[in-house]
């Protein structure tokens, strides 16, 4: 019995279901007569193909986030307030990965400015990379790459970041020309060519953040603009993402829609960003005269019902949202890098966000009253999707990975335990007791089994004869 209720435990951990639901569900299912509930053959192929690309695809994807904050400045000072550490080993591994990733190349042998930074960007103390940025300066007083890291971890505030920042894109557009002047030279030089591109659209961007920061919202709104019309083909950097918050911020709602309409697309990747602005401004329109009491007297109308459809799209993509924007759970500084649908994505949506929601009058309480309806209309989130693709299985290890161990991880969906496993375990442990008692006390149990069988007896009997049966009974 007890290696009976182990392996099922084991069981429910490993693939999340109980084993002897499962085999209830796989064996006996068909025999009562569930079989006539099963799709065709051509449904069960399409479903297959359907399962063989979800494998496929990359679930679990870690992405650079759009709206990370500066090291120095902000997380630093996080740090030095609170004595926690908000970036985890393995967002700060992923980050100096992206880092040689971006600001790196072949051709950096040729230049010793380069070669001390790509030595800066693999070290692990950050007091060694400052120095090695320091030291590239000295070899060449226009590296912009070593501006870069002295924006992002030494400067201790954004106006000291931009003021690096500045320097950097003055060294980096002189670089960047001349790159473009010889690009189509070789291999090298195109990789080159890339690689500050990289530098440049870096800190354009890094730029625009620290307007929007320091209250110049609508410099960076333009500077964001400027950038995405420079470089079209650098959408997979979510530039976009940022000019939607800093517009959001400006109340330029109809900006909002517009950009809204161009990266929305079924072609393109969501993101929480994505779906939960479109969900707003669909709750803008409704929300302020929003009222559940009426809504469940006359129905919804067409504009609260589009909301409520966003409104559920937008928790189908990331269910862990609406407990940071209903503030039913705390938040911390975002990571610098996120999983989207997880719950790094939905701490740095909230982290930005909130405010543009709470701005919107009515429309948290919108979201209070219809959030959860997207988990009736779903209730296997992890066998199929309505809108979009199952819910991928493996956010939680990657959001562990990713938010500091002080963070409560938010789970979807939560694993409870069914009701074969709490059967079986009492069933086991009180087989287990009796056993016990038996062995302990075996005198005791034998009159204990003979008062129970006599009490059984006489209950049997007033049932089927009543109370002359049960004076028979006696009399016997």
């Amino acid at each position: 019995i007890c290696e009976q209720l182990v392996f099922e435990w084991w069981h429910f951990r490993k693939y999340g279901t109980s084993f002897i639901e499962q085999v209830s569900v796989s064996h006996l299912r068909p025999l009562i007569g569930g079989a006539e509930n099963s799709p065709p053959a051509s449904a069960s192929f399409s479903a297959g193909e359907n399962e063989t690309s979800r494998q496929n695809m990359p679930e679990c994807k870690v992405w650079r986030n759009p709206l990370n904050l500066f090291r120095g400045a902000e997380y630093s000072r996080y740090m030095w307030v609170t004595g926690k550490e908000p970036l985890t080993y393995y967002d700060m591994n992923l980050s100096a990965q992206d880092h040689q990733n971006f600001f790196t190349c072949d051709t950096d042998a040729l230049r010793p400015s380069d070669t001390v930074m790509q030595k800066a960007w693999r070290e692990r103390n950050p007091q060694a990379r400052i120095k090695a940025a320091y030291q590239a300066l000295e070899l060449n007083n226009d590296c912009a790459t070593a501006y870069v890291l002295l924006a992002e971890e030494e400067a201790t505030t954004i106006v000291d970041a931009e003021k690096y920042f500045k320097q950097a894109l003055k060294a980096g557009e002189m670089i960047y020309r001349k790159s473009q002047n010889c690009h189509s030279q070789s291999p090298q030089h195109e990789a080159q060519l890339r690689r500050d591109t990289n530098v440049l659209v870096y800190v354009k961007r890094r730029l625009a953040m620290c307007a929007r920061k320091l209250g110049r919202i609508r410099e960076a709104v333009k500077m964001m603009r400027d950038l995405m019309k420079e470089f079209p083909l650098l959408s997979m950097l979510n530039i976009h993402e940022n000019l939607l918050e800093a517009l959001l911020e400006l109340q330029a709602y109809a900006d909002v829609q517009a950009v809204l309409a161009k990266y929305d697309d079924i072609s393109l990747p969501k993101s929480a960003a994505i779906c939960y602005t479109a969900a707003l401004l669909k709750a803008r329109a409704v929300s302020e005269r929003f009222s559940p009491e009426t809504a469940s007297k006359r129905g919804l109308s067409t504009a609260e019902i589009n909301a409520v459809e966003a409104i559920h799209r937008a928790v189908e993509f990331n269910p862990h949202v609406p407990k940071y924007l209903l503030e039913m759970k705390s938040l911390v500084l975002p990571p610098e890098h996120i999983l989207k649908r997880g719950d790094s994505e939905a701490v740095a949506y909230a982290f930005f966000h909130l405010q543009h929601w709470k701005r919107i009058e009515g429309a948290l309480n919108l979201l209070h009253c219809t959030w959860e309806g997207t988990f009736r209309m779903i209730p296997y989130p992890l066998e199929k999707g309505h809108l979009f693709y199952p819910y991928p299985s493996c956010t939680e290890t990657a959001d562990r990975e990713l938010l500091p161990t002080f963070h409560e991880v938010s789970v979807y969906p939560q694993k409870e335990l069914p009701f074969f496993i709490h059967f079986t375990a009492g069933l086991c442990s009180f087989s287990a007791m009796l056993a016990l008692l038996t062995h302990q006390f075996p005198e005791l149990m034998v009159i204990f089994a003979k008062a129970v069988s006599i009490i059984s007896v006489l209950g049997l009997a007033e049932v089927t004869w009543g109370p002359w049966g049960v004076l028979r009974s006696m009399v016997q």
